[in-house]
């Protein structure tokens, strides 16, 4: 199962707007940092493992690049638990 391109776009869209990086007191919208495209392109690639799942996998693939790309770390060290939860909360609307 995957999504169609304007499903795809719709999440996007949603990732942009109500998942963030949160490093110390500072939050940074995915959609500001340029990550919202690559988060929804590897949830579309999980999405027929459940929303559970498809978050987890994709949070670990995509990359974040630190230092002018002196290091990169999965995305999920920079997102919260809640952060977590919510990103499966979106996930759920694509899930048959």
């Amino acid at each position: 199962m995957t999504i169609n391109s304007s499903q795809l776009r719709e999440l996007q869209n949603a990732i942009s707007d109500r998942i963030y990086l949160q490093i110390e007191n500072w939050n940074l919208y995915l959609g500001d940092a340029g990550l919202a495209e690559a988060l929804s392109i590897e949830c579309n690639a999980f999405i027929s493992e459940g929303p559970e799942k498809a978050s987890k996998k994709a949070l670990e693939s995509v990359q974040v690049q630190i230092g002018g790309n002196k290091s990169n770390l999965p995305l999920s060290r920079f997102v919260s638990s809640q952060q977590c939860f919510e990103l499966e909360e979106l996930l759920r609307t694509y899930c048959g």
